[in-house]
């Protein structure tokens, strides 16, 4: 007789450590690294209840390079009944690994705002480095609408994007986390930059908080931004947010790869996307994709573009 899966669930979720486990992947994707500095436990054990719980449908693994990284899964019968049980994990006995989980992200965070700090005064040649000649500006120009009335670059870096968006838009944003990188991005623009003269804005900010208001951008670029996020899905709801209604959005990252260097010479969080991961995400943050287009590079790597819009407020009825 084949075992009910609930039977196989109740098991799996009949342990200390396995509830543990759960309460902080619900709240964030994790590498198994990072779940053994918060919950403090060895790795042998850890594994094991990761095993037990992914058997269960209780947990979905995803490969980035040589991590690997778990979360509790988007849809399925497991999260079902996850969501069933979501009020008895809400438990405050839990609540210290949550908190110890959002440090760890957080640390995330920290490291690329440290490797922007050292790295902001060769960003340019490195970048270009990576796109192995590739037009990548070009073919972001060439999806911007004509006359729009404010473009914004999500993770602007040194301005150049920026500043060749510029001529096309009535008004121009451009939003980084890193206060050297903005600082390049204002000798750019000269006196061009916040009020000085109109029509260009520099603004320092995280992408998962940024600093426009609700539809304030009538287009918005977030171009090899994504992979440097803690959380990349937090990025695109603020994306989508900040859009007005009926308004553009391109974005530009890798497809997954194994070139574990990267995270040292370039400072990424992660290696890539599956492309089916990302058109999930800007579903799930309401913007409807339009387009992908795929550029290989002489580095093996692959460059993978979306366009997306968001719906009119007609199409919201």
């Amino acid at each position: 007789m084949t075992t009910p899966p609930l039977l196989e669930q109740a098991k799996a979720l009949a342990d200390e450590t396995r509830l543990r486990l759960l309460r902080v992947l619900w709240e964030h994707e994790l590498a198994v690294g990072e779940i053994v500095h918060v919950l403090g436990l060895g790795q042998s054990r850890i594994s094991r209840h990761l095993r037990i719980l992914s058997g269960a449908g209780l947990l979905v693994s995803r490969r980035d390079g040589q991590r690997v990284h778990y979360a509790v899964p988007e849809a399925g019968p497991g999260r079902e009944l996850l969501d069933a049980l979501a009020p008895f994990l809400a438990h405050p006995a839990l609540e210290a690994d949550v908190r110890a989980a959002g440090r760890a992200v957080a640390r995330r965070a920290e490291r690329t705002a440290a490797f922007f700090a050292a790295h902001a005064g060769a960003w340019d040649e490195l970048r270009e480095r990576s796109l192995g000649g590739l037009d990548l500006a070009g073919e972001i120009l060439a999806r911007m609408p004509g006359g729009v009335a404010v473009a914004a670059d999500l993770g602007c870096g040194t301005g150049a994007l920026l500043r060749a968006m510029r001529p096309g838009a009535g008004r121009v944003i451009g939003v980084d986390s890193s206060p050297e990188m903005l600082a390049r991005a204002r000798r750019v623009f000269g006196a061009e930059a916040d009020g000085a003269a109109p029509g260009v804005s520099l603004r320092i900010g995280d992408l998962e908080h940024l600093p426009l208001g609700d539809g304030e951008a009538d287009f918005a670029v977030m171009s090899l931004a994504l992979h440097h996020l803690p959380v990349p899905r937090l990025g695109l709801e603020e994306a989508h947010r900040v859009l007005a209604p009926g308004g553009r959005f391109v974005l530009v990252d890798f497809e997954p790869h194994d070139d574990e260097s990267m995270r040292e010479r370039y400072g990424d969080n992660w290696l890539g996307f599956d492309p089916a991961r990302v058109q999930g995400w800007l579903a799930a943050a309401g913007l409807h994709t339009e387009e992908t287009a795929r550029y290989p590079l002489p580095s093996g790597l692959v460059l993978r573009l979306y366009g997306a819009r968001k719906p009119s407020l007609e199409e919201q009825r």
